[in-house]
């Protein structure tokens, strides 16, 4: 599962940021566990795990019970279309394309503006899928039925650029520069083996040579032509008898609320608002709570700040830290000796809450000098526009709306890379 998620050819957003040796395209394994290291992506801290301390999701016992782990993670961004998924479960399976960040994002935008929204209106925004190994998609007119229906079968191609020979010894060159996603891992070995074949039974006559250059940088297939070779010709048997022309079956099941169900692209977009809007429900009551409590002890402080002559007679003449509290908070003076005469009748009026009566009996006395004290008003203001802040995102769905938007906006922002795959209507 680590190596998958840090892997950038199987994933449109890597979600672990690998070191050392995590597989490669040609189907590599990864190096066993103990040669490896791995932390989160930036973007996995930011928009996975952000709101986990805010008791936005729940939380269940792990496998063995020794720990809790969250029942799924607050994720701010439609996590399973931009990375897709894909397995098989008892009796059926999943397989969900890849998706520009980006351009999820658009749609999820534009869906909250107009819930009325046609699949089709959406892929205004959101065209297609968008594989991490580019490629084209050759047959752009099947994918509104697809999005509509939540299956159907897309057509892959990889990208034949044609390098002319510079002088005339030089022969011209067909170079595969993208890969269908299908044929990530193994495919490629298997790709060469059939060309090979293709050149050995004479159905590819034109090639001359084929050699796999791809490094680090890319891929990089040559297929050395003779002169004068018919290039559209060779296009065309390459495509129709390798697997450089594949099929992705689409199938896009998902589980909601423990029920597996096979969903459009409306309802995914849908559902994941809901969820949205139940974690932001949870999240701005929590920090809203916080707040308020905070604006207890705030006011608690300030007001001790005004008697606090008052209130070091009080401490002074206690025997324990329990008679001072209860002298603080309800005013009673019977165990309480007063040093100077005259503070007894104004201490009667105290009624501070256990709240600010703990603050207080644990301030420093250095928080009295001029400065901390308008600090301490300065820090009470902000706690009050906070606290108004949190009310009004709650108060409505429409202020809801607005900073979802806003959140979308700034992980596009930082994180939104351009499209890789082509989507046209292949010949």
């Amino acid at each position: 599962a680590l190596v998958m998620m840090s892997q950038d050819f199987k994933k449109g957003l890597p979600l672990i940021d690998g070191h050392g040796n995590f597989g490669s395209i040609e189907g590599d394994g990864a190096a066993a566990m103990r040669y490896t290291e791995a932390r989160l992506q930036k973007i996995t801290q930011e928009a996975y795990l952000a709101d986990l301390d805010k008791d936005v999701v729940n939380f269940v016992p792990n496998f063995d019970e020794t720990e809790k782990e969250p029942e799924v993670l607050p994720v701010r961004v439609p996590n399973l279309l931009v990375n897709g998924a894909e397995g098989i479960a008892v009796g059926m399976s999943t397989n969900i394309p890849t998706h520009n960040l980006g351009e999820v994002i658009d749609a999820v935008k534009a869906y909250i503006d107009n819930r009325l929204l046609t699949v089709e209106e959406l892929m205004q925004y959101m065209p297609g899928p968008d594989f991490p190994t580019g490629g084209i998609i050759a047959n752009k007119s099947d994918l509104l039925q697809i999005y509509e229906t939540g299956a159907g079968k897309i057509k892959l191609r990889g990208k034949i650029e044609v390098e002319l020979g510079r002088r005339k010894a030089d022969r011209d060159k067909l170079v595969i520069t993208e890969i269908p996603y299908t044929m990530v891992g193994a495919g490629i070995n298997k790709f060469l083996m059939d060309v090979a074949d293709l050149v050995e039974t004479r159905k590819l006559t034109d090639v001359v040579d084929i050699s796999n250059q791809s490094n680090k940088e890319g891929i990089r297939i040559v297929l050395e032509l003779k002169k004068d070779a018919d290039v559209n010709k060779i296009k065309a048997v390459l495509y129709k008898k390798t697997k450089l022309e594949d099929t992705y079956g689409v199938n896009m099941l998902a589980i909601d609320d423990g029920r597996p169900e096979t969903m459009n692209l409306k309802q995914i977009l849908n559902t994941f608002l809901e969820f949205q809007y139940r974690n932001m429900t949870k999240k701005y009551n929590v920090l809203l709570q916080k707040e308020m409590e905070k604006k207890e002890v705030q006011e608690g402080l300030i007001e001790a700040c005004d008697v606090i002559d008052l209130i070091i007679a009080v401490l002074r003449g206690s025997k324990n830290m329990k008679d001072a509290k209860e002298c603080l908070m309800t005013g009673n003076t019977e165990k309480i000796k007063f040093r100077v005469p005259g503070f007894e009748a104004d201490a009667k009026k105290l009624h501070f809450t256990e709240r600010q009566a703990t603050a207080i009996l644990e301030m420093r006395l250095y928080k009295l000098i001029g400065l901390e004290i308008l600090a301490l008003q300065k820090a009470y203001k902000e706690t009050l526009r906070k606290i108004r802040e949190y009310k009004h995102i709650l108060s409505n769905q429409k202020n809801m709306d607005v900073v979802i938007k806003e959140d979308l906006d700034s992980i596009k922002a930082e994180f939104a890379e351009p499209r890789r795959t082509l989507i046209e209507d292949g010949e």
